[in-house]
């Protein structure tokens, strides 16, 4: 092994009691790895959308500008009254960010699990990942075939492991289809080729002609744009015909959740043989997994007294799923790596790129279609 740098060059970010947020880079000491841990050098490792929610917050990135800390580049941006309150909890901590990535394994702990790992490309998961290294639990690293490359391996767990969350809590809650908002993403794109290899009805949704012929061109069967004139009528006829009476959101605010709900309901009475003041007794889900739209989720109460909205995280499912399904998830995500887990990036950067002002605006506007991958 190649003797180790003292110091971990790590991306931070902190909110200031005065109302400012700063993301910078840090020379931190170099992590020694415990008995049961690994140290990975980190070689790729993806912006996610609940990575931005750390890295920024509630900041107004409009008003980003370049900051040095330490001769280290940074920027900082204002946060309003409202973002404050919302993250008054971390005020004045340096928070590291990253919740996953790729690497390889260059010094390991005592134990049998760590030292099995040690020279291996790994894929882990577990925060504070946007750095040079990382160290962490052996378990929370899962090996990867001899030969991957680093941005292959860099975003296997958080958009494949929730697509295919997605299909276990459908089966899990009794449903037969699946609803898709925002489905031309990176995870959209997945939850296609998943439910179309395992035979699962899926109703994408998505906000441009050109996004129905990305999601058409891989294999989609529905493919609904949400800004056409008969948008409501085609969403509750596909449910109609698919059964897919639970949803996932990405978007959380504006009206595509209760849309989702009307349109479920709409279908729903469609199959009744007598009327109800209280509406069908057909239960409707929608769970919100993300805040691409950060204003509030309006919902018109259409939809009878049969149906659930909540939230959707991919930790506590996990939790909640247990060991067995958590391992068949994981095992899939290994065999399919380049082929229906496959993530696609628009632009690379380095750590120092990735706090330039210009670079933050760009990744922060969530562009369906733009990926960045951070190369540290």
């Amino acid at each position: 092994m190649t003797e180790l740098p003292t110091t971990n060059r790590t991306m931070l970010t902190e909110v200031k009691p005065e109302g400012v947020l700063e993301l910078y880079l840090a020379d931190l000491p170099m992590p020694q790895p415990k008995d049961h841990e690994v140290l990975v050098k980190v070689l790729a490792t993806p912006i996610n959308p609940s990575d931005l929610g750390l890295m920024v917050g509630a900041a107004d990135v409009a008003s980003a500008r370049a900051i040095k800390r330490d001769g280290l580049p940074g920027a900082a941006m204002d946060v309003p009254e409202a973002g404050m309150r919302f993250m008054a909890s971390r005020v004045g901590q340096a928070m590291p960010i990253g919740n996953e990535g790729c690497g390889i394994v260059v010094a390991a702990g005592a134990s049998e699990a760590a030292q099995a790992l040690l020279g291996k490309t790994v894929a882990m998961i577990g925060g504070e990942i946007y750095a040079q290294y990382r160290c962490l639990a052996a378990m929370a690293c899962m090996p990867l075939p001899d030969g991957t490359a680093p941005e292959d391996g860099a975003s296997c767990f958080v958009n494949p492991l929730t697509s295919l969350g997605f299909v276990e809590t459908m089966k899990l809650e009794g449903y037969k289809g699946i609803v898709h908002a925002a489905a031309a993403s990176n995870l959209g794109q997945m939850l296609v080729k998943i439910c179309k290899a395992d035979g699962i009805p899926l109703v994408n949704i998505v906000r441009s002609q050109a996004q129905v012929d990305l999601l058409k061109g891989i294999g989609a069967d529905i493919v609904l744009d949400s800004t056409s004139d008969d948008f409501a009528e085609r969403l509750t006829q596909a449910i109609y015909e698919t059964g897919a009476f639970i949803g996932f959101d990405p978007i959380g605010g504006g009206k595509i959740s209760g849309q989702m709900l009307a349109a479920m309901e709409a279908a729903a009475v469609r199959r009744m043989t007598s009327y109800s003041r209280y509406g069908s007794d057909q239960m409707k889900q929608v769970y919100i997994y993300g805040a691409l739209d950060v204003g509030p989720t309006i919902l018109n109460r259409s939809f009878g007294l049969t149906w659930g909205l909540g939230g959707w995280l991919l930790t506590p499912f996990m939790a909640k799923a247990g060991a067995e399904v958590v391992g068949r998830m994981r095992a899939r995500v290994a065999a399919e790596l380049t082929t229906t887990f496959k993530s696609h990036y628009s632009h690379e950067v380095s750590l120092e790129q990735a706090v330039d002002v210009a670079t933050i605006q760009a990744y922060n506007a969530k562009k369906t279609g733009e990926k960045y991958l951070i190369r540290p």
